[in-house]
């Protein structure tokens, strides 16, 4: 029998809602996931209602399909094209305003950062891996980005435990899921009459204490750690482990770079959808008028042509070049910056490619020959 962690109840499902109720009492924006056009979002949630309860979520290689079931449950589903990412690193924002005035004369207006508390719900370990990345990056000490201090502050994470990986997922391999044991407030793990609740931060511990929570039995306890182990098991994909960074530059002009870079459309959804994934530009935007300009920041991508050009110079000039950079970066010299891979294992990227490039494929057949 699997030991029951400390500090944890159960919370039937009828009383679901009370959970989000309580939220909006404390005064945060409560969001969820949500069906909206056939794949899984994050919005607003007004009730537990709205959640995709029964929905289970088919995903391959460039292939992503949603499909309705019986099941009782509302997070019986790996994860959508949505990350946290946008709620904290916004896809575009303004960080300065310049007016023209009458005069001729130029008056530069801070944009300061705002956030009002938001509250997530569904929040899956691969998702918090990748914050914890993304917290390295905006908030390192000597270079503290306030827009996404601001969010990230203003943030409370509920999640969830994920018992229905995807084919795409991998997340077992990188040590990032399918269980989360960091990064949240308040962790759920979904049976079919309720969930197992635990705190893991002084917010989540109220939350918790406001909460109808019973006492949950032994056996609650080992049908939620059966449904981990599941999970991990059923995972196929698999990445190798460690820094790849001085194999992949061994295989700098591999004939496997010029085959996926026939296949990729350079477009940047894995980039988009990239839980991780950092990169920005900054240009201005006017207005009709022309009288006032908005400096903004806006998500870019390393498969984009600008994205490397430096005085008249595209430094990464084809796709094969840019796919390359990618997965040397990501696999790479991560290790070098943050101190391991920049993969969570999600499977984003393999299920939201157009052309339904496998990451795990690529880098095992550009690997090969170490097997």
């Amino acid at each position: 029998m699997t030991p029951a962690p400390p500090n944890t109840g159960f919370l039937a499902r009828r009383d679901l809602d009370k959970l989000r109720q309580q939220l909006v009492t404390q005064g945060y924006r409560c969001i969820g996931p949500q069906l909206r056009d056939g794949a899984i979002v994050y919005d607003e949630l007004q009730s537990v209602a709205e959640l995709p309860v029964g929905i289970h979520i088919r995903q391959a290689p460039g292939s992503y399909q949603a499909s309705e079931t019986d099941s009782p449950r509302a997070f019986a589903w790996a994860n959508g094209p949505q990350s946290l990412k946008p709620l904290l690193f916004a896809p575009r924002e303004t960080l300065w305003q310049v007016e023209h005035g009458a005069d001729g004369t130029l008056r530069f207006m801070p944009a300061p950062p705002q956030a009002q508390p938001t509250a997530v719900i569904g929040v899956r370990s691969c998702d918090l891996a990748a914050l914890a990345l993304q917290d390295r990056h905006f908030l390192a000490p000597d270079c503290d980005d306030p827009y996404y201090r601001a969010r990230r502050d203003a943030l409370l994470l509920v999640a969830v435990n994920c018992t229905h990986p995807a084919d795409t997922c991998f997340c077992a391999s990188t040590g990032d899921g399918p269980v989360a044991d960091s990064g949240y407030d308040l962790l759920l793990d979904e049976l079919d009459d309720g969930f197992l609740v635990r705190a893991g931060s002084p917010a989540g511990e109220q939350l918790f204490a406001s909460l109808p929570v019973s006492t949950a039995t032994d056996a609650q306890h080992e049908a939620a750690a059966c449904a981990a182990r599941a999970a991990a098991e059923q995972q196929q994909r698999r990445l190798p482990p460690g820094n790849l960074y001085p194999r992949m530059l061994e295989r700098h002009d591999h004939p496997r770079w010029q085959d996926v870079a026939g296949r990729c459309l350079a477009c940047g959804n894995c980039t988009s959808v990239c839980p991780s994934c950092f990169c920005y530009r900054e240009q201005e935007h006017t207005t009709l008028a022309g009288d006032v300009s908005g400096h903004q920041r806006e998500w870019d991508s390393c498969f984009s042509a600008g994205h490397s050009y430096i005085h008249n110079l595209t430094i990464h000039a084809d796709t094969r070049s840019r796919y390359r950079q990618w997965l040397l970066h990501k696999l790479g010299s991560w290790h070098e910056q943050y101190g391991r891979s920049g993969c969570v294992g999600c499977g984003r990227c393999i299920a939201w490619c157009p052309t339904g490039i496998d990451l795990t494929a690529e880098i095992t057949a550009l690997l090969e020959e170490d097997s």
